[in-house]
């Protein structure tokens, strides 16, 4: 029998209806039994699960139907809601017609609900697939309230959303891991950063500009935290006495996208995740030096004295929200040799900057500095770091004509998520992620 999709309404709407309302419900299959004569159907859409119901002696047709059918066939359903104590949220469907929509192949070559007995590479092999399991899913309804809280933000902090060129004729960063692309008779690169088109727009009089979008990092990482595309959420601020009217700014994002997220998804979070989403008080400000004393004094030892690795980040998470109750913090004036040109050094020692990273649950998820705003100092700095300064004449120029100081960041959206949610591999939280090995799908 033909069932009209227009009359269909979500899962989680034909709970809302009255016993001995009628509807229409479409999904998927996801698991059938046969009792006796009668069929369970458990149908599944993207708002739930309802258990649907056909007797033979009621429905020949539809029983017939029902017997024939497997998981992940998707099937539409019109029938009539009953009370049912023993069904998925107190209701069942009395099935009175059910149209085949489309049959899966057998055997489904994952099952997606019993997603822990699978490995990850081959989930990502049939992400279309593993996507149908409730809890993967609900990690990119996460990730849309968590961008859409974050661009609220800065929204009502006087930003205005830009967009800028993923196809760009530098290394923005410098160095050399970049992905070169042919454009037309010469090669270009996929974007590092919008990092020097974010500060032209402060200089152009935007003042205040935030970018969400894909950056590419061709750095052969083998890692849980690294991928080669990602989405980052760039800021960019005109007018600050420092770095720190920068940070103060994206702790006051970051924890109001916490608040939003545990606000929607607080109860789902503990359910599927396992996770209390507790949004942090204070953010406690740590210098670089600082955070090696403390790792030194717990005997976690650095290989490299301008940096702070992986472990380092885990270590200090665990010693900052024991000493300090925060599981959200920032280490600031990271080494002048590990920054990019742009930053701003300080003052009274060069050898350190204006910078820092913001280190949530210890994973670092932003990073950020004042930028250096005199044109002078900024080829200066360009040469310092074994660049040429003629590949950067497009980006000196703009601070040659009036530029105010300015600071910004950039936040990497899914190490966000990831961290919310307690996620162990950054791949997870990623729709489609690219790593060294991963191009498809």
């Amino acid at each position: 029998m033909k069932i009209s999709l227009k009359e269909r309404i979500f899962i989680a709407d034909a709970f809302k209806k009255a016993q001995g309302e009628k509807a229409v419900v479409a999904g998927w299959i996801h698991s059938i039994r046969i009792v006796g004569g009668v069929a369970f159907i458990v149908l599944r859409d993207r708002t739930g699960l309802i258990q649907c119901v056909v007797k033979k002696d009621q429905n020949q047709e539809g029983y017939n139907l029902a017997k024939d059918l497997g998981s992940e066939d998707v099937v539409a359903i019109k029938g009539t809601l009953k009370e049912s104590k023993s069904s998925l949220g107190g209701k069942e469907i009395n099935i009175e017609a059910m149209e085949v929509i489309s049959r899966s192949e057998k055997p489904v070559p994952i099952d997606p609900e019993d997603w822990e007995k699978t490995n990850l590479a081959t989930r990502l092999d049939w992400r279309f697939l593993d996507l149908r399991a409730t809890r993967n899913r609900l990690i990119f309804e996460i990730t849309d309230a968590a961008i859409n809280a974050m661009r609220d933000f800065y929204r009502n902090n006087g930003f205005i959303e830009v967009f800028t060129p993923k196809i760009v004729a530098e290394a923005t960063e410098g160095g050399a891991e970049v992905f070169p692309v042919v454009y037309f008779d010469r090669y270009a690169y996929l974007a590092q950063s919008p990092q020097l088109y974010k500060q032209m727009m402060v200089v152009a009089g935007f003042e205040r500009v935030f970018e969400v979008g894909p950056v590419y990092r061709a750095e052969k990482h083998h890692t849980n935290r690294h991928l080669t595309e990602y989405e980052s959420v760039d800021i960019e601020m005109g007018f600050i006495e420092d770095h720190e009217d920068v940070m103060k700014m994206v702790e006051k994002a970051v924890i109001h996208t916490i608040q939003a997220v545990s606000q929607r998804f607080g109860k789902e979070i503990e359910q599927y995740f396992k996770i209390r989403l507790d949004s942090p008080k204070d953010v406690p400000r740590i210098t670089f030096r600082e955070a090696h004393k403390l790792l030194d004094e717990h005997g976690v030892k650095q290989p490299d004295p301008n940096d702070i690795d992986s472990e380092g980040e885990k270590a200090l998470g665990d010693i900052v929200e024991k000493e300090y109750g925060s599981q959200l913090f920032y280490v600031t004036e990271y080494p002048w040799v590990k920054r990019p040109f742009y930053t701003m050094r300080k003052e009274n020692d060069a050898d350190y900057t204006k910078s820092f990273d913001l280190i949530y649950r210890g994973m670092e998820i932003v990073s950020g500095s004042q930028r250096e705003h005199r044109a002078d100092i900024l080829e200066k700095q360009i040469r310092e770091k074994g660049l040429k300064v003629e590949n950067f004449n497009f980006f000196i120029k703009v601070f040659r004509y009036g530029a105010p100081p300015h600071g910004g960041s950039g936040l990497g959206l899914e190490r966000l998520v990831a961290q919310m949610l307690g996620i162990k591999n950054i791949r997870e939280a990623r729709l489609l992620p690219r790593d060294p090995e991963r191009l498809t799908p």
